[in-house]
């Protein structure tokens, strides 16, 4: 598949779905639920420092943090998920974001299209419900990363 809109990890991510049939792709989903990395712990014990997305159907969490390498504007997003175990598919698409986003520049993250979650191609696999819960996560995300002072 062209995903040339796409930063490279999450490119590849995305041809990785599209190669499959669709119940191998929600086992790809599900590996992926497996991946999602632990909080840190300076957010383990600190809801509060974390967003519900209440769009989704089970308990998600997120944060997003910045590295500057010169003083200046935000260079690097760091993005943070907390999703519980027994929710693997939220847990999945959480941790697809993470491993396709964690560590893009702002600008980069800004670029992903809205329908992104669609290119996954589970469309008929999972729930409207379940598919807008993934787009709610990378639409926080984004708004997140706009609302980060002098984002380029």
């Amino acid at each position: 598949m062209n995903t040339p809109a796409l930063p490279t990890a999450l490119a590849e991510i995305v041809d990785d779905f599209q190669a499959l049939t669709e119940p191998d792709r929600l086992q790809l989903l599900l590996d992926f639920s497996r991946e999602l990395p632990e909080l840190p712990d300076r957010l383990k014990n600190h809801p509060e420092l974390m967003e519900q997305v209440v769009e989704c159907q089970s308990p998600l969490f997120l944060t997003i943090e910045t590295e500057q390498h010169d003083g200046g504007a935000p260079d690097r997003v760091r993005i943070f998920f907390k999703a519980p175990p027994e929710a693997p598919t939220t847990r999945g698409f959480a941790s697809v974001l993470h491993e396709g986003l964690d560590g893009l520049s702002p600008a980069e993250i800004l670029a992903v299209p809205d329908d992104m979650p669609e290119l996954l191609g589970l469309t008929r696999a999972i729930t409207p419900l379940r598919m807008r819960g993934m787009s709610a996560m990378l639409g926080r995300i984004k708004r997140k990363v706009a609302a980060l002072p002098q984002h380029a």
